[in-house]
C-alpha cells in the first residue's frame, strides 16, 4: 500500500451537488442557475413544447390528414384461407366463431371475406361483409353467403 492506490472509504463521499450552501461549497451565489432570467428564478416551469419564444414546431408544421370517425374496420380474410380452413377441419359452414377458434380473427373483429385465391368447396359462409368477387365465387359453387349484423 502506498500513496498511488489510496481511496476514500466506501460510503464516505457523496456524488450529489449540494446547491445553495454558501460560497465555500463551490455552488453558492447563483446556485448553478446562472445570472438573471426566468430560469434562474424560483418556481420556474416551462410549458411542454416551449422553444424560448420561437414558434414551436407543433405550431409551425401544417396540419395534415383526416380521421374518419365513422370508419368501419374489418378483418380481411381471403377465399384461399377459407378453403384451407374448411379442408383441414372438414367444415361446410364457416362463421365468425369458426374463425375465432382457428385464431384468424378476434371475438370483436368484424370480418370481411375477400375474393383472392381459389375456392372449390360448396360452403355456407357467414360474415359481416363480402367483396363482390368473393360473393360471386361462393354462389357460383352453389354455396350461400349471409351478412351478419353487428
Amino acid at each position: 500500500m502506498d500513496l498511488s492506490n489510496l481511496k476514500p472509504a466506501e460510503g464516505s463521499t457523496k456524488s450529489v451537488k449540494r446547491i445553495g450552501r454558501g460560497q465555500g461549497s463551490g455552488h453558492g451565489g447563483t446556485s448553478t442557475k446562472g445570472n438573471k432570467g426566468a430560469k434562474s428564478r424560483s418556481g420556474y416551469k416551462s410549458r411542454r413544447g416551449f422553444e424560448g419564444g420561437q414558434m414551436p414546431l407543433q405550431r409551425a408544421v401544417p396540419k395534415f390528414g383526416f380521421k374518419n370517425i365513422n370508419r368501419k374496420e374489418f378483418k380481411a380474410i381471403n377465399l384461399d384461407t377459407i378453403q384451407e380452413l374448411a379442408e383441414t377441419l372438414n367444415l361446410t359452414t364457416i362463421d365468425t366463431n369458426t374463425l375465432v377458434e382457428a385464431g384468424m380473427a378476434s371475438k370483436r373483429d368484424k370480418v370481411k371475406i375477400l375474393g383472392d385465391g381459389v375456392l372449390t368447396l360448396k360452403l355456407e359462409v357467414k360474415a359481416h361483409a363480402f367483396s363482390k368477387r368473393a360473393k360471386e365465387t361462393i354462389e357460383k359453387l352453389e354455396g350461400t353467403t349471409e351478412i351478419l349484423l353487428n
